[in-house]
């Protein structure tokens, strides 16, 4: 049995993906920059900062950090206009309820924490986590494990101790680096496959699996 589970957020508990999509592209377009819808779906996860640098040298265009805050700010405020959009996956609140008071639990996500505490509070999921982590907690992006053993060292929990629920490749690596196990969740962008190449710990098609919770409470 595990001392703990650690969370992501977008697209392991959360269906978030039309949003950050719409978010982006709204940012984007304010700015005189686009890309293609896939470009920022396959980068959910490794968080807005890195996502937006990497879009603005792709552009030919100087990643001032100055530009990046405000960019990822502008971001976060129209995440939380469309929060109302935001549906949890199925399974992930019984899930969550399950675990409570079992095993420690943690969330762990690459978004803001304006967009997290926002989402967790409309859904009545604050409860739920003894400790929440957002990029602006950490100077490393997921597949850096930096968030999920901050997470681990809060909880006063071994890594070796903690599972890790991911749905991004990134975050399958991070947890991995982090020496700690990993659920895969296909519920995001990857499929399967790209999900298995990562050596997941357990895959699972939904939060409703009940092979869940024979792997982190037996």
């Amino acid at each position: 049995m595990f001392e703990a589970a650690i969370f992501d957020w977008d697209g392991t508990l959360a269906d978030t993906r039309g949003v950050i999509v719409v978010s982006f592209q709204r940012v984007l377009s304010e700015n005189g920059l686009d890309v293609p819808i896939g470009y920022i779906e396959r980068r959910i996860g490794i968080g807005a900062s890195d996502t937006f640098r990497e879009i603005l040298r792709l552009k030919g265009r100087r990643a001032d950090e100055a530009l990046v805050t405000r960019l990822v700010r502008q971001k976060s405020e129209v995440q939380v206009e469309l929060a109302s959009e935001v549906q949890l996956f199925d399974g992930a609140k019984e899930l969550l309820e399950t675990l409570r008071g079992k095993v420690k639990v943690a969330l762990a996500s690459m978004n803001s924490n304006v967009v997290v505490s926002h989402l967790l509070k409309i859904n009545h999921l604050e409860e739920c986590f003894e400790v929440v982590l957002t990029a602006d907690c950490v100077g490393r992006s997921k597949p850096d494990p930096e968030i999920f053993l901050k997470a681990a060292a809060k909880l006063k929990t071994s890594p070796a101790r903690c599972v890790v629920f991911e749905d991004s490749i990134f975050g399958v690596k991070a947890a991995k680096a982090g020496s700690m196990s990993c659920i895969a969740v296909a519920t995001g962008i990857y499929s399967n496959d790209e999900l298995e190449a990562e050596k997941p710990d357990l895959l699972v098609k939904n939060l409703k699996d009940p092979k869940i919770i024979s792997f982190v409470l037996h």
